[in-house]
């Protein structure tokens, strides 16, 4: 089987920093694959190269078989490519639905005839984009509160409206920079459970970066570790729990990942 995602040999340098060194994987349909490593292990400088936001020094990255390497973000997104920042990144000034419809708007087609007469067939479509904007919050618990403001929302909530606006994009693969980043324990489980949901709703495959191991080990099928922008590993929540080589990266010394 092709897979979803292919790395092959992706490097990323930054003056004479490798960030990301020679990194080689697979990704296949329906994979939950947690990436995880030490602070300036190379995590988000990778999602940055699969979202087109950083070209690659050398390498190829390909989705579903062709090369993306080489793309501007939009053009990635509309392949079907979302994601989530470590450093939530909605538009705070606008309303809840207003932040999801806009990612559903970016699916319309209309001509520039249309948009300045707003034609009928345009005011449709637009009506559509909001119909299914209510109904993606209303499946995420928000959709009483689709005409708040976007920054007024509890940071749990902002969480899960960033989800939301994402899989407006009508992706096949979601990468999420560490969802858990400030939430306390009780909060991280919960949000165990509704990224197994999500994954299982809209059918998706995922990659997720995340510091909380207790997530990462009870979410994941699959972990990949990074350490100075090498992969060091690449296994099973036991195997990387088990792994000398990611337990010196974590601990630099014989121990036990929690």
């Amino acid at each position: 089987m092709t897979p979803l995602l292919e790395i092959r040999n992706l490097t990323r340098e930054f003056g004479g920093l490798r960030a990301i060194a020679d990194l080689g994987m697979m990704v296949h349909d329906s994979d939950l694959m947690g990436i995880i490593g030490p602070n300036g292990a190379g995590k988000t400088t990778f999602f940055n190269l699969l979202s087109g936001i950083y070209r690659p020094s050398s390498g190829e990255i390909l989705f579903r078989g062709n090369r993306i390497d080489r793309l501007r973000p939009s053009e990635i997104a509309r392949l079907g490519i979302a994601r989530t920042f470590q450093n939530i990144r909605l538009f705070r000034e606008l309303s809840v639905l207003e932040n999801v419809r806009i990612a559903y708007d970016s699916h319309l087609k209309y001509s520039p005839m249309a948009a300045l007469f707003h034609s009928t067939g345009l005011r449709q479509a637009e009506q559509g984009s909001t119909r299914a904007a209510q109904e993606l919050l209303d499946l995420f618990e928000l959709g009483s509160l689709a005409h708040e403001r976007a920054g007024d929302l509890p940071y749990g909530s902002q969480r899960r409206l960033e989800i939301a606006r994402a899989l407006a994009l009508r992706p096949s693969l979601l990468l999420l920079d560490e969802p858990a980043a400030g939430m306390n324990p009780s909060e991280a489980m919960k949000l165990l459970d509704f990224l197994r949901w999500v994954q299982k709703k809209f059918s998706l495959t995922i990659i997720i970066i995340e510091h909380h191991m207790q997530l990462v080990m009870g979410l994941c099928t699959r972990i990949e570790v990074l350490d100075f922008g090498v992969r060091i590993a690449g296994g099973s929540p036991t195997e990387i729990q088990n792994n000398p080589r990611v337990i010196e990266a974590y601990l630099g010394a014989e121990g036990e990942i929690p």
